[in-house]
């Protein structure tokens, strides 16, 4: 017995949760973080120049202290001073992400290209991460293949050999931006000349593109779908700035027409956005952009506006969870579809609890909007299914709970602060789950 209760303690979890009392305008500022994503390809990239490189604008994250754990746990040497990240790379002395660090997160694999190219080999685990559908290494590779590498598979690790990666021409079957962001870091010291088809061009690649550059990189057609790489023998460190997070932006501005609210969002790339601020205003909200800062302003339900996912410069698939949520304000039908992850729809369910009225047609979520949602204890599955059970316990009537934050840390800073300085009641609290 005593063995057994042993073993139900070890089960146990700590984590935090959040208490949310719905009913609540959002009004005021809230500045944006740089953005999760570009740091995740930006982090990895410095392994190519070794020495002290900065990234500004960086955001205190998991994501980000994870893939900085990877980095120390190869030799570097990493620093967060608020926004300021300061990583030494000179005394990286080891070719292998482990398993420890590279479970936790997708985004590892970025790892990979930049390992290959600076050392000729790479022994980098398979990665893990979000499961809200298949999101295979299958491009990286072919690419990293395509460059000269040797690429083998044992053991759960991916081990890729090159003596010296070589030019060639690289098509992706789809477009991928974690492919076209590891792909390119090799490529960036290869042999000769590298063209990369049906890249990615979503604002992160671009800010990639752009450091490496800086870096001493030769690479041309940045921000299209075509990327020209002359190979280079060395880079150097660099200090760069990160871009605004995007996701960050668009999850607040929803937020803040939810509630019919006035919210200023500063250190935003409005053009960043185009996809997002024109179906906001196709659904009735008042924006207005000024430079870095857009203000959004809504004093009546939105109108039901259908939504369809697409490869940037298209709506964004981090977004169609807020959307969704956004829907459930609108009084009439919506049908939100996802081109990109067919199966990313674990916050349905947990919507439904809080009073929401949705059905699924394969990878469309149809949207009954206009029904009243109440307070109900929710469960967290995915970074961006949080924003939307959070967003939507802000509208809510009562007390809602969002166990497993642990999810929106991933991505968002401080999130519950930033929220709770536009005027919102939320409590961080510890809990424990099994």
């Amino acid at each position: 017995m005593r063995a057994k209760c042993s073993l139900f303690a070890a089960l146990k979890k700590n984590m935090d949760k959040l208490i949310i009392q719905g009913g609540r305008k959002l009004s005021g500022s809230v500045r944006i973080s740089g953005a999760k994503n570009a740091a995740l390809a930006l982090i990895p990239a410095v392994l190519l120049a070794p020495g002290k490189n900065i990234i500004s604008n960086t955001p205190n994250i998991k994501d980000v202290r994870t893939i900085s754990r990877l980095l120390e746990a190869m030799g570097a040497v990493c620093s967060l001073d608020g926004e300021r990240l300061s990583i030494d790379s000179f005394g990286v002395n080891s070719f292998e992400a482990p398993y420890e660090h590279v479970k936790q997160m997708r985004a590892s694999i970025n790892v990979l290209g930049p390992l290959l190219a600076r050392f000729g080999e790479a022994r980098v685990s398979l990665p893990g991460g979000c499961a809200f559908g298949p999101r295979p290494v299958d491009l990286h590779l072919k690419g990293f293949e395509k460059l000269g590498a040797e690429i083998t598979i044992e053991n759960g690790y991916i081990h890729a050999k090159a003596p010296k990666l070589m030019g060639n021409k690289i098509h992706f079957d789809i477009s991928s931006v974690g492919a076209t962001e590891n792909v390119l870091t090799a490529a960036v010291m290869a042999k000769g000349t590298t063209v990369l088809t049906n890249a990615a061009m979503e604002p992160e690649v671009t800010a990639l593109a752009e450091m490496l550059v800086k870096m001493g990189a030769k690479i041309h057609g940045i921000g299209t779908t075509t990327l020209t790489i002359e190979g280079v023998d060395v880079l150097h460190p660099v200090e760069f700035e990160n871009i605004p997070d995007r996701i960050e932006a668009a999850t607040f501005l929803i937020a803040a027409a939810m509630t019919k609210g006035n919210v200023y969002l500063e250190n935003t790339a409005p053009h960043h956005l185009d996809a997002v601020l024109a179906k906001m205003e196709e659904a009735g909200v008042n924006v207005k952009i000024d430079g870095t800062t857009i203000h959004v302003e809504m004093d009546r339900p939105p109108f039901p506006t259908d939504m369809t996912t697409a490869v940037y410069p298209g709506f964004p698939t981090d977004v169609q969870a807020q959307w969704i949520a956004f829907m459930l304000c609108a009084e009439g039908t919506s049908r939100i579809t996802d081109t990109i992850y067919h199966t990313r729809f674990h916050h349905v369910p947990e919507l439904q609890r809080l009073g929401a009225h949705i059905e699924m047609a394969e990878n469309s979520a149809i949207v009954f909007g206009g029904n009243p949602l109440t307070g109900a204890t929710v469960m967290s599955s995915d970074l961006r299914a949080s924003a939307s059970l959070l967003i939507s316990a802000l509208i809510a009537d009562g007390e809602s709970e969002v166990l497993r934050v642990y999810h929106i840390d991933r991505g968002y800073e401080d999130i519950e602060k930033k929220f709770g300085k536009l005027g919102a009641m939320i409590e961080r609290v510890k809990t424990e789950e099994f």
